[in-house]
């Protein structure tokens, strides 16, 4: 039986565990889908017998190194899918791709199974998500509410559970709003860090592959894995991820910069958000909203319309009249502008977005509403070019400044649709994004999707937003080999008792490591794997006995994370154990990546002196398997 909401993590650990196959899972999807009220959620579906062939294809190969094995998700209908054909909503543009986007490409080397192609606002133009002849996807909490748009589809698959995670595209915000309107986790990355190579452009100096997904550690990972350079795309690039403080400075707009559009509901959900946000220990900075509204209202009424016209304008001109109407409307406003009149946008666009870095000098993020407010489908009907319009109050210029944004739940009205916000910051600050909206996220209390009262997980980190959560999610799918997790070793029972105390090892202690067995002979039993928050830093430490790693803080510095167990003990086995760990080790408190904190070892600095800092490899297990495949192959060259 599958959740009512499909996670990574939980389909992970069910494959692991042998308690579902990837066949099982495609059946149940197929049968989720065709048990759905809501006809307008796909496009294209790939057939039962190809869905059930690539299942078995992936049950004949380990997971190992796949760290979506058997993961099924769904992909937008202007990314191009080989065997599927791509329509961007147009009926009369369909064509049929002979090769993947090299996104879907790097999800499905990654063991990801693609379901199928979903509904969007045509050629997507759009934020409502009603501008497609395949009709219009509906919020999941009111079949009368949009959707959202233009990525429909793809957020109302994963909040029905039709699928764990899906792609969508975002120019204007159509990877948040649908996720604000379903109650979901959306990913908007930096420009460029996912290629756009197979996706039919909107704008393509501001389009950006989106992600979907119940929550921050989900939609990370999808990103981590489906990011990269693309030599063969224009408009790829690289990058370091680049930290926030530990205390962000938060920055919202004033009282009198604020447009909710009459949404009472809306703004006390928000005021709610900045109060957790504030609680959680982020100062609260009033900005100058002016400069990021003005952009904002840039996008769809100044010349960058036209960059939409040049996008499609061969099959505009000879086919306007099979378009949707008011798509084929917006188009056409690009006749309007001329090449001056696009210079001198951009000039002016230039003097914002130096405004924009004068604000986030003084912050660190902006936490705005996603959207602020809502509308039905009756609403977007009578109106449909002015509604739309205000949905993008809070997220028109995010790509037209360059940076990353990811929009997280912040909870629910009293008439029971979804209210989401949205972390901004500038380019490369993913990673960190990441953090802070997981904790806003769970700080929030309400589950993922339409299941708006399973709780999130209190007890997993969601936010992997970093390539050690990869590998633990790989390890996750992967069956563990004898030597590294025995069998004797017992599982943490789901409440454990009071009297036990909670202790994260990350070497010598870890599960199939030599040292292992003095935790077990204290009464220990592992609870969960986990990853350090970003600040940390591991060194193979030198000295007699079984090798050991050193963990030491480095506030400041923007790592991996570091990959470690969480064991828990009685309360005097867990002085035994403390009183025997040699200096320069010791038992200290440490952070995880998201954000709780729990007691684990620590190493002091100066022990570290000589030592050889072997962070990159986001763990002791992987740096040890690293030592081991290079010895291999050195004795088989001898």
């Amino acid at each position: 039986m599958l959740p009512p909401v499909l996670d990574i993590a939980t389909l992970a650990e069910a494959y692991r565990a042998g308690r579902l196959t990837p066949r099982a899972v495609v059946e149940a999807v197929i049968e989720r889908i065709a048990a759905s009220p809501d006809p307008a959620v796909w496009i294209t579906l790939r057939s039962r017998e190809d869905l059930l062939a690539a299942a078995d294809a992936l049950a004949a190969e380990a997971p190992a190194g796949r760290p979506l094995w058997g993961i099924p998700f769904a992909v937008k209908d202007n990314i191009d899918v080989a065997g599927l054909p791509t329509t961007a909503a147009c009926p009369a543009f369909a064509y049929d791709p002979a090769v993947s986007a090299a996104v879907v490409d790097r999800l499905v080397a990654a063991g990801a199974i693609v379901v199928g192609k979903t509904n969007l606002d045509q050629f997507a133009t759009g934020l409502v998500g009603t501008r497609s002849p395949y009709g219009a996807p509906r919020s999941v909490f009111d079949p009368a509410t949009i959707s959202g748009g233009s990525s429909s589809g793809s957020a109302v698959a994963v909040a029905r559970g039709e699928v764990a995670f899906a792609l969508g595209t975002d120019t204007a915000g159509s990877g948040r709003i649908p996720a604000a309107f379903n109650n979901l986790v959306g990913v908007k990355p930096t420009r460029g860090l996912l290629s756009t190579r197979g996706v039919v452009p909107a704008c393509r100096n501001l389009d950006c592959v989106s992600v979907f997904a119940a929550t921050t550690g989900d939609a990370s990972l999808v990103r981590r894995v489906a990011e990269g350079f693309d030599p063969a795309d224009a408009f790829s690039r690289a990058g370091a991820q680049r930290p926030l403080s530990e205390r962000a400075r938060i920055g919202v707009p004033r009282p009198g910069d604020l447009e909710f559009f009459g949404d009472g509901e809306a703004e006390r959900l928000y005021a709610a958000a900045v109060a957790r946000a504030a609680g959680l220990g982020h100062p609260i900075v009033e900005i100058d909203f002016a400069p990021f509204r003005e952009a904002a209202a840039a996008l769809y009424g100044g010349a960058w319309v036209a960059e939409r016209l040049a996008a499609v304008e061969p099959f505009y001109r000879a086919n306007a009249a099979a378009m949707d109407p008011t798509v084929a409307t917006i188009l056409g406003f690009g006749d309007r502008f001329t090449a001056a009149d696009a210079w001198r946008a951009e000039y002016r666009m230039a003097e914002l977005r130096r405004a924009a870095a004068a604000t986030f000098a003084a912050v660190d993020a902006l936490l705005l509403p996603t959207a602020p407010t809502t509308y039905t489908v009756a609403e977007i009907a009578a109106e449909p070019i002015a509604l739309n319009a205000r949905l993008g109050t809070y997220t028109n210029f995010v790509n037209l400044f360059d940076c990353a944004a990811i929009a997280v739940p912040a909870g629910f009205r009293a008439d029971g649709l979804p209210f989401g916000v949205t972390l901004i910051a500038p380019a490369f600050t993913d990673d960190a994004l990441a953090v802070l909206g997981d904790r806003l996220h769970r700080d929030g209390g309400d589950g993922p999707g339409r299941d708006r009262h399973g709780r999130l997980p209190a007890g997993t980190p969601l936010a992997a937003a970093r390539p050690a959560e990869a590998a633990a999610a790989r390890a996750q799918a992967t069956p563990a080999a004898p030597a590294a997790e025995p069998r004797d070793v017992p599982t943490e029972p789901a409440a454990a008792a009071p009297v036990r105390l909670a202790v994260a090892v990350c070497g010598a202690h870890l599960a199939g490591e030599p040292l292992n067995g003095d935790l077990v002979a204290l009464g220990g039993r592992l609870v969960r794997a986990a990853v350090t928050a970003a600040d940390y830093r591991l060194y193979a430490l030198a000295g007699a006995g079984p090798a050991r790693p050193g963990l030491v803080r480095q506030p400041g510095f923007a790592g991996p994370g570091i990959a470690v167990e969480i064991w828990s003990l009685p309360a005097d086995g867990f002085g035994r154990l403390v009183a025997a760990i040699p200096p320069p080790l010791g038992v200290g408190t440490l952070t995880l990546a998201d954000g709780s904190a729990v007691s684990g070892f620590l190493c002091e600095p100066h022990g570290t002196a000589g030592a050889r800092d072997i962070t990159g490899y986001g763990g002791w297990r992987a740096f040890l398997a690293a030592g081991a495949a290079l010895a291999a192959a050195a004795s088989a060259a001898l």
